[in-house]
């Protein structure tokens, strides 16, 4: 937790007001509802923006963003999106971050309700969105998706299974029909064809087919039937 808050600090400034919103956002992180928008997956972002910092045109709005882009999680999309940038706008500049990268922040954490930068390597563009939005996504190449897929369960667990299966199956399927999932070329060379065999793996459980393959093992490939049954829900 020091350590988190140290990067914070680094960011937003020792002041007191801002000692006193990164306690706030660590606090909004630790909500009991959250499964998967926990501070690991804050943890998780900021860790995976560093390989791809350079991309970007101002990094330091960059690791703002992926501090407020979940800060506030009901799982509604749009919604949560919207009022974490709302929320951005309202606290940094009480820690006294400049105008122009206080909406910076607000458009980026916006942007992460699509994952849709607009963004090519050969043409540049948004590349500020781009590092965001692939570190948002690192998750899926992760070697424990399977765990990210079930945290990601509870938090609908209010969702009746069919309907969650049915969402989640188009979620995936839109990703796959993407022509790459991430935009710069130093996430897409990292993390592209795991997040891709993670990402079918999933979605042939959803289908009820069962099998687990193209690079992707998961746990669940070992447990009982009941287990397995379990996973194809997540």
């Amino acid at each position: 937790m020091e350590t988190l808050l140290e990067g914070w600090t680094a960011l937003a400034g020792r002041s007191r007001v801002a000692t006193a919103v990164g306690a706030e956002l660590v606090a909004r992180w630790s909500e009991p509802h959250r499964r998967y928008h926990t501070l690991d997956h804050l943890r998780a972002v900021l860790a995976a923006i560093e390989p791809l910092a350079p991309v970007a045109d101002d990094a330091d709005a960059v690791r703002l963003a992926a501090w407020f882009h979940d800060a506030i999680y009901d799982g509604r999309p749009a919604w949560d999106e919207e009022r974490s940038a709302q929320l951005a706008q309202a606290l940094l500049p009480r820690c006294g971050v400049a105008e122009g990268r206080v909406a910076e922040v607000a458009r980026l954490v916006r942007l992460t309700a699509t994952h849709d930068p607009g963004y090519d390597p050969a043409r540049a563009g948004d590349a500020n969105g781009a590092v965001l939005c692939d570190a948002d996504l690192a998750v899926l190449a992760g070697e424990h998706y399977d765990a990210y897929a079930r945290a990601v369960r509870e938090e609908y667990r209010h969702v009746p299974d069919e309907l969650f299966r049915a969402g989640r199956a188009q979620v995936l399927r839109r990703l796959l029909d993407a022509p790459r999932l991430y935009r710069t070329a130093r996430a897409h060379d990292l993390w592209e064809a795991r997040a891709r065999a993670n990402v079918s793996a999933e979605l042939r459980l959803l289908d009820g087919v069962g099998a687990v393959g193209d690079g992707f093992t998961s746990p669940a490939a070992a447990r009982t039937g009941r287990d397995q049954a379990e996973q194809r829900l997540t």
